[in-house]
């Protein structure tokens, strides 16, 4: 293997997967990767254990791999269920190989379930489309995962759930006024780095993820009707044209860490050049 392997865990089921396909967007567990391999040069195995895919390639463990994360899912950790259990047996199953991880909301709920936290649903509600002032404390403000990101941005987020309470010895590293936003646990021999938004998002994937929503959307009176909806749509999908639109960033507030592409990534470059290419190097 002469480049970094990083095995992908999609979070989703088939049918939400091919929801936000006819959205628009990309299967949860391909945009990851795809993503991942914009960054840095790397091979990407993708399992998808919500539909009990979870068989590596032969002759490959989970210890052969230099990093692994966890993309977003519509599921939620507290529902239970065969979908969610074999997600929680190969993360746990993951901090025991040691490998290197990582995970976006659905990630991060999955990883703090397993080493001993608790989810629920948020009593604030959905928060849906940016997350607002997400604040770095000064642990990390300090942390490798956040260098080169202002201490206060604005992030593409999608998610109803909350951490109730962190595991034993996690570290909490950015809150916003609806909660936890971004934390480092250790558990097992494994050390995760995880954010309850979505860096890995376009503002295209985030425009078919609010249509993929819109019943749901509507039904919770977050958008006032269809046509104001439909104009969130069309704005995500001029930001994904130009993301430094004077307009439209001025209109929903973005500063810097959603005009530059390498900022708003900066989680994910700095996991994939701090912790998986190292470890790659460490074998080779």
């Amino acid at each position: 293997m002469s480049r970094p392997r990083v095995l992908v865990i999609d979070g989703n089921r088939a049918a939400t997967r091919e929801q936000q396909v006819a959205a628009g967007g990309h299967s949860s567990g391909e945009g990851y990767a795809e993503v991942l391999q914009r960054l840095a040069p790397l091979d990407c195995d993708i399992v998808r254990p919500a539909d009990a895919e979870v068989r590596l390639p032969d002759g490959v463990a989970l210890a052969d791999y230099d990093g692994v994360a966890i993309t977003g899912s519509a599921l939620n950790v507290y529902d239970g269920g065969a979908s969610i259990e074999r997600q929680l047996a190969l993360a746990s199953a993951v901090f025991d190989s040691g490998a290197p991880f990582f995970g976006s909301c659905w990630g991060l709920q999955i990883a703090v379930t397993v080493a001993g936290g608790r989810v629920r649903p948020n009593p604030l509600g959905r928060e849906f489309g940016f997350a607002r002032r997400v604040t770095l404390n000064a642990a990390g403000r300090a942390h490798r995962m956040f260098g080169g990101k202002p201490p206060v941005f604005e992030a593409i987020t999608v998610h109803r759930d909350d951490i109730a309470q962190l595991p034993a010895g996690a570290v909490e590293l950015a809150s916003s006024d609806m909660g936890l936003q971004a934390v480092e646990l250790r558990h097992g021999r494994g050390v995760f780095w995880g954010v309850q938004y979505h860096p890995e998002y376009s503002y295209a994937e985030i425009a078919a993820t609010t249509l993929r929503y819109a019943p749901v959307l509507l039904e919770e009176q977050l958008f006032a009707g269809r046509p104001e909806l439909e104009g969130f749509v069309a704005d995500l999908q001029g930001l994904q044209l130009n993301p430094r639109d004077r307009r439209l960033t001025w209109k929903y507030g973005l500063g810097p860490a959603m005009q530059d592409e390498l900022m708003k990534l900066a989680e994910l470059r700095n996991w994939l050049a701090l912790r998986v290419i190292p470890c790659f190097q460490r074998r080779h």
